[in-house]
């Protein structure tokens, strides 16, 4: 579904990503980890057309996409949910929903939608009219995702979905995770050190100074004894 092959990323002349390959095929959940700093978030901005200077080839479905901006790919099914959750924070739950369909392949599907989000998210069914300002962070995060699952994505790219979570709460983004994915979305999850989501995980990689240092299975990265401490909180 999704394919990078010698991918290079820029932020004015700082160059954040180094001939980065990786492919995430349809209906998997792929797994990225690394430092801090070291371009993970970078690799989901590019994909996305977040990234005003990207080199390299991307595909999407067989679909040369290099260098598309982001409506453009929003329409087409990929839809990027950012770390710091970009929620309007005076506005309702509802309306903050609604905000994700905003595109052009979303609108008609917005009541259905709207009805798969309440199912994977009771608690944003029974939370309507609360302002966002007013929920916990844990709330919010899943607000995010559901705002994201409202532009009818095929294809989403996390950004660090338990980023300063309760470890409770880290084991029900999980379960929505793995839920998520058996509705036939494809995704890829930019993590840290949570074992939670690497178990979901059809394949990790580990991205290093802007370099895939590792690629394989869950079960290759348990025979790796950096990866199982560094990353794999192991």
């Amino acid at each position: 579904m999704i394919k990078l092959v010698d991918v290079n990323a820029y932020y004015q002349d700082f160059h954040v990503l180094k001939n980065v390959s990786l492919e995430v095929k349809k209906g998997q959940v792929v797994v990225m980890l690394g430092p801090n700093g070291h371009g993970k978030s970078t690799v989901l901005k590019s994909i996305c057309g977040l990234v005003e200077k990207v080199t390299g080839l991307m595909e999407y479905e067989s679909e040369n996409i290099t260098g598309m901006g982001s409506e453009k790919l929003v329409n087409m099914g990929i839809t990027y949910i950012a770390e710091n959750r970009e929620l309007f924070p005076q506005m309702t739950v509802l309306e903050n929903l609604k905000l994700g369909a905003y595109s052009r392949s979303a609108r008609s599907h917005e009541k259905d939608n709207l009805e798969k989000v309440f199912d994977l998210f009771p608690r944003l069914r029974d939370r309507q009219s609360q302002s966002a300002a007013t929920m916990s962070g844990g709330e919010a995060r899943m607000l995010a995702i559901a705002r994201g699952l409202m532009s009818n994505a095929r294809f989403l790219a996390i950004d660090e979905p338990s980023l300063g979570l309760q470890p409770n709460l880290r084991d029900e983004v999980a379960k929505i995770i793995k839920q998520i994915n058996a509705q036939g979305i494809t995704l890829l999850v930019v993590e840290q050190n949570i074992p939670q989501i690497t178990t979901l995980a059809d394949k990790l990689y580990v991205l290093e100074e802007g370099r895939i240092s590792f690629e394989g299975s869950r079960e290759d990265a348990l025979g790796n004894d950096h990866l199982k401490e560094i990353f794999l909180g192991m």
